[in-house]
């Protein structure tokens, strides 16, 4: 049998832009996924599900150079609903993708799930393909000239983005609309052209579990029960066992097709149907099939994130966001926390590391975080200067989730309103760490190492001799001081000194000096304290220490240690 290059090719655009058409007609064999299978698809008239078909060309000179046992090019392509509401499954059909095509109305332009599938386009693939489709609806007499100021305009808009050097073509892929009689489309060719042009051969791994991402999941009498996916790990064969992750069941694989051909194996990128004998297709519409024991429910993770800059509004530490990863999109509350110094390296870790300190953060900061930080008042100005140069997220699930290591993951906001013209992607970054242990936050956030910088400022309100201080205004009067006993602090006058004990009942405190103080602090001290006793010389002394407050005068007193958030003694560390 002749070595066929499978090629994904994701078709993403708003709704009712045409991609299903384009598909259509760029099709030959459809897959069992493909065209709108769903009954609600069909009422409407719109894409509910990931819908696959594909075609075959001859493989293209530049591919052949490259490695010459391929002789056919398969296009597979994964035709993305564009509803609004249906985000999460094309954040799903996004991993799998090698180049994506970006259908655009002619007649409309950027819409708002235009520039969200750009923004998954951008997170999850090198290589794009602007398709300007209808343009048998513009009038004859002005097309060609409507047509170069909508390329215009699209390349003004990619400009700023990874897909700067895209190609833009205009086609009409049913023309006359989906009721009209079946005329031929147009500028189909030229597509098909530009597709094989723009082909590579994609990166594909052999090695490793396999992990399969399924999409449909039917009976066929005296079969079996056939799963179709596209394999995102690994290599699968005739005989392999698999395990379907969410039910825990494992079963022999009987028989493999590939667009209606028979194969005896599959690796990753392929598009693939696997039979397996005496499963319950309603136990599985979508979901993860494995190496046996490969998948595990993950309760909590922790990933490298970075925000996404068409997202408005704040990304807030303890908020809840929609977290999609492999196939699965639930509710998670969200920890950010980043690099404390800022000569870290971009590369890509392996793991997360437990053996480093990270700095919390109140939110993720994007780009723009250190000015925006500023405008807001957010952070204090030393904070703002220093946007981490990399930064984490904790995701702590509602219910657990069976995902793929290092799988991509996108955070958004799908409650806000569809029709709101605003982008509802966030974040994204890839997983590191899988949290498996349900009891994880007694036995595994202790070891995150998360801290927050404290600083406490109080005043020196007397001296009692040249090696000791009494300090107020620190603690409240309900403070247990004893908690702070052995930490240092440091007087404005450039003194360091330890915490001894609470001296008296108001929150008062002794402060020793080890190396004493210098002339001119017990000059000021003895002079504040030569006032003469008694009530009128105390009210004096309150309204004196009214004005030292005010930062008139008087010696202050800092206090500075950090926490780690995660731990359970809540213990204060200085350095």
């Amino acid at each position: 049998m002749a070595a066929i290059l499978n090629f994904n090719v994701g078709v993403l655009g708003h709704i009712d832009s045409g991609k299903t058409s384009l598909c259509k007609a760029l099709s030959t064999v459809a897959s069992t996924a493909a065209f709108d299978k769903h009954p609600q698809s069909k009422e409407r008239g719109i894409t509910l599900d990931l819908g696959f078909s594909s075609f075959s060309v001859d493989v293209p000179a530049h591919i052949k150079e490259q490695n010459p046992k391929y002789e056919k090019l398969q296009f597979t392509l994964v035709d993305c609903p564009g509803h609004a509401s249906l985000i999460k499954t094309i954040i799903g059909g996004a991993q799998i993708i090698d180049l994506m095509l970006l259908i655009v109305d002619v007649t409309k332009g950027m819409q708002t799930q235009t520039a969200e599938c750009l923004v998954i386009g951008e997170i999850a693939c090198e290589r794009m393909v602007v398709v300007l489709n209808k343009a048998d609806l513009l009038p004859e007499a002005k097309r060609d000239q409507m047509i170069e100021k909508m390329k215009r305009k699209m390349a003004a808009t990619l400009k700023s983005t990874r897909f700067a050097d895209a190609p833009i073509i205009a086609v009409a892929a049913k023309p006359g609309g989906p009721e009209a009689p079946d005329t031929e489309a147009l500028g189909l060719q030229e597509l098909m052209d530009l597709l094989k042009k723009h082909t590579y051969l994609p990166s594909r791994d052999a090695s490793g579990p396999f992990i399969f991402a399924v999409d449909h999941c039917f009976a066929i009498r005296g079969q079996g029960t056939v799963m179709t996916g596209t394999v995102l790990n690994g290599t699968v064969a005739i005989n392999d066992n698999v395990e379907v992750a969410n039910v825990k069941e494992v079963k022999k694989v009987k028989s493999m097709q590939m667009f209606k051909q028979p194969v005896n194996s599959a690796m990753q990128g392929d598009r693939v149907g696997i039979c397996v004998t005496q499963f319950d297709p309603k136990l599985l519409e979508r979901g993860l099939v494995c190496t046996p024991g490969t998948l595990t429910l993950i309760h909590a993770a922790i990933l490298k994130v970075k925000k996404i800059r068409f997202f408005k509004g704040a990304c807030q530490t303890k908020a809840k966001f929609h977290i999609t990863m492999g196939h699965e999109t639930v509710m998670a509350r969200v920890q950010f926390f980043g690099s404390p110094s800022q000569d870290c390296t971009e590369e890509e870790e392996p793991h997360f590391d437990f053996s480093k300190e990270y700095l919390y953060q109140d939110e993720l900061y994007g780009q723009e975080g250190a000015s925006k930080g500023k405008e807001n008042g957010a952070v204090d100005s030393e904070a703002t200067e220093a946007v981490p140069s990399q930064q984490w997220a904790l995701l702590e699930f509602e219910k657990p989730v069976i995902c793929p290591q290092k799988c991509l993951v996108i955070g958004s906001r799908l409650d806000t309103d569809i029709h709101a013209n605003t982008c509802r992607l966030a974040f994204h970054g890839r997983l590191l760490e899988a949290v498996v242990d349900k009891n994880y936050s007694e036995r595994v956030l202790p070891k995150l190492k998360v801290f927050k910088n404290k600083s406490k400022e109080g005043m020196v309100e007397r001296m009692t001799d040249e090696y000791t201080v009494i300090g107020r205004s620190l603690f409240k009067k309900e403070t247990n001081i004893q908690l702070f006993v052995g930490l240092k602090v440091k007087l404005t006058t450039g003194e360091e000194g330890v915490i001894e004990g609470g001296f008296g009942q108001s929150g008062k405190f002794k402060i020793r000096i080890p190396q004493g103080l210098q002339p001119g602090t017990v000059q000021v001290l003895s002079a504040a304290g030569k006032k003469k006793k008694g009530k009128k010389a105390e009210e004096e002394e309150a309204a004196a220490a009214q004005v030292t407050e005010k930062g008139q005068g008087g010696i202050q007193v800092t206090l500075q240690f950090k926490k780690y958030i995660f731990d359970p003694k809540k213990k204060m560390i200085q350095t």
